[in-house]
Formats: C-alpha cells, structure tokens, sequence
C-alpha cells in the first residue's frame, strides 16, 4: 500500500488559492486518505480521495468555444484570433476520464512539429491522454525585431503575459466543457522557449495545472522572469542538455540566437533552487547533448517521451505539498538513468549517441 497524503481545499473560490499548508512530503495527517497506487496504471486513473484539494476550473471564453475536433482549431480569446491543435486518442471513448496535457512548442517549431517530433498521437493512444498543443503568437523583445515566440522574459508588459496566460485558460475550459477529462490532472509541458513559458504559467496557473515539465528551460532575475512560487505546490520535471559555459556554437545559448545571452544550465539550476525554496517535489534529468532534442531511449514499444507523460500522469493536482509516489517507489524504469530526485542528485549522461546537430536557433 503506496500512502499518498492529500491538503484539503481552502475553498475560497478565488482565481488564485491560498497556499497549502506546510506539510511535509512524509507527514501524515490523521485524516489523510491512503490510495494502492499499484492498483492502477497511473495515479491519475485513482479516484480523488474525499477531502482533496480541487483545481478552479476557468471561466468560458467571452467569445465562446468553438465545436473542437482533432486536428487545428481556431478560437477567439482576448480579443485575438489564436489556434492550437487538439490530440485525442483515435479510440477515445465519450466516458473516458483523460488528463489533458497543454505542450507549448520550441523558437523555431511549431504545434505541428511538437505534435510530429513528439510522436504525440501515438502517445495519446498508447498512453491514455488529450493534448493541447497551442501555436505561438509571438513575443516581441525589448521593443526591437526580436522574437521569442511566448512571453517569459522582463520585458514583457503584464498585459502580454495575462493575455497568454488567458489563452491557456479558454483552451482548457473548452476542452473540460467538450470533453469527459481529469481535471485534477491538468500538466504544461515546454520545450526551450516553449519550457520558458511553461515555468511562468505553472506558476500563474497552479490553481488549475497538477504539474509542469520543462524540457531547456528555466527562470532567472536578469532576463527572464525569476520564480516567484506557487500558491498550489505542483511537481516538476527540469531537465536541460548538461552543465558548464554556454558552447561557443550557440548549443546551450539559444536566447544569444536573439542577440540575449542566456545560458540554460543555468537558468535550469534557478528553476531548481525556486522549487527547493518552496519545498516543491522535482525530478532533475541532465544529458550531455547541449541544447538539442533529448537524447531519450524509451522502452521498446513506447513512445520517445513516455516517461515526460508517465511523470505528467503519476503527479494529481490532489497530492500533498512536496509529495510524489516516485518518493515510495523509485523512479519508473522508463526514466532515462541520468534523471534522479530532487535537485542535483542525477548523475549526467555521459558517453556518445547524442541526436544529430541541428541549428540550435531552431530548437
């Protein structure tokens, strides 16, 4: 029996909850419901233990929602005509209870090429799950020709980020209003620019995402905006192409593709130490590729980011504060071994067999 402590909701009712108590990962409250984890595939296919803290479900778009369908949708939401791809599973059932996870692309990519290079229906198939993979509208920097596709860094006027943060907000409340989805699990997932993103809205948006997964990303004080925690504690997955000086070719420096200096080992490590502050759970991962697709090797049968997914799909907006079932089971064996508990425990990749160079602008 695999005990999984629950909070208990505050509520309130308001856009932004109050933060959890400070609880320890291993405390147990005297009421505290205990759920067989083993007993389901993943901890999100559990039932929602009675007393559990509930996401705030957002409010329906002004415009209204579109009639979604699998493929690209368009949708009006604050004011601006903005589309996203909507993935369901091709045998996907009216009952089914999915989590839904939003995946915002890289610089150079696209939904599209997320939705390719993820190999994102297969996942959805094989895995159980609805994505959302939003296209960009772009992010101007420091007023000049500069674009990074979302909004992350201080030179954004707030307006821009609540404009973005009120697109998520109308995706989900579409898809939770079409759709029989698991709402308490509700995740972000980033690639480079798309992570950087990520990172400010699962900060803004923890009173509705469970948890978040930022692939080359990162926070800092400089350029992009710093961590300023969670109200709802939500566990994250960091992981970035290795430590050291950003690579002379630009390989870790993706932001001096804009003429910025940022390097993502870096900017990773802040995003660490802002978790740790907070007593959030994290899982750390560091190959040695720079800053390229992920070097990941799936088991048989799998898709390539199964474990992403997995993590996604094992972490409830219902778990305590800073509590994870990876704490009393180990890492899953699909977890890439250079990925480990908390900050600064994984050992880096080493060796050769990273994927191809690719012009690191693009990615």
């Amino acid at each position: 029996m695999i005990v999984i402590g629950c909070s208990h909701a505050d509520g309130n009712g308001d856009d932004q909850p109050t933060p959890d108590a400070d609880v320890h990962p291993d405390a147990q409250l005297p009421d505290t419901p205990t759920v067989d984890a083993t007993t389901y595939r993943y901890l999100c296919d559990a039932p929602i233990p009675t007393g559990s803290p509930l996401p705030t479900a957002p409010a329906l778009p002004v415009a209204g929602c579109p009639s979604l369908v699998s493929g690209t949708n368009a949708i009006t939401t604050g004011g601006n005509e903005r589309s996203f791809i909507l993935v369901v599973p091709a045998d996907f059932k009216p009952d089914e209870h999915l989590p839904v996870l939003f995946m915002w692309h890289w610089l150079g990519g696209s939904a599209q090429d997320f939705l390719d290079k993820g190999s994102i229906q297969i996942a959805a198939d094989q895995q159980r799950f609805i994505a959302v993979l939003p296209n960009s509208k772009g992010a101007t920097v420091f007023g000049l020709n500069l674009d990074t596709k979302w909004p992350f860094d201080i030179t954004q006027p707030q307006s821009r980020m609540a404009e973005e943060f009120l697109f998520f907000d109308d995706m989900l409340a579409c898809v939770e209003q079409q759709f029989h989805v698991n709402d308490s699990c509700v995740s972000s997932v980033g690639v480079s620019a798309g992570a950087l993103f990520t990172d400010q809205l699962a900060q803004q948006r923890s009173n509705r995402l469970a948890s978040f997964i930022s692939l080359s990303g990162g926070v800092n004080d400089t350029i992009i905006r710093p961590w300023s925690g969670a109200a709802h504690k939500l566990p994250g997955v960091v992981l970035w192409g290795g430590d050291g000086p950003p690579a002379m070719d630009g390989n870790k420096d993706i932001l001096g593709c804009l003429g910025l200096g940022m390097d993502f080992s870096v900017a990773s490590h802040d995003l660490e130490a802002g978790l740790v502050s907070d007593n959030e759970f994290l899982v750390e991962c560091r190959h040695n590729c720079g800053h390229v697709e992920p070097p990941l090797e799936p088991p048989p049968g799998e898709s390539k980011y199964a474990a992403m997914w997995e993590f996604a799909m094992n972490h409830p907006y219902w778990l305590s504060p800073g509590d994870s079932p990876y704490l009393h089971s180990g890492l899953p064996t699909s977890m890439p071994q250079w990925c480990a508990i908390g900050a600064g425990n994984s050992i880096p990749r080493s060796g050769p067999g990273c994927p191809a160079a690719q012009n690191p602008c693009a990615f």
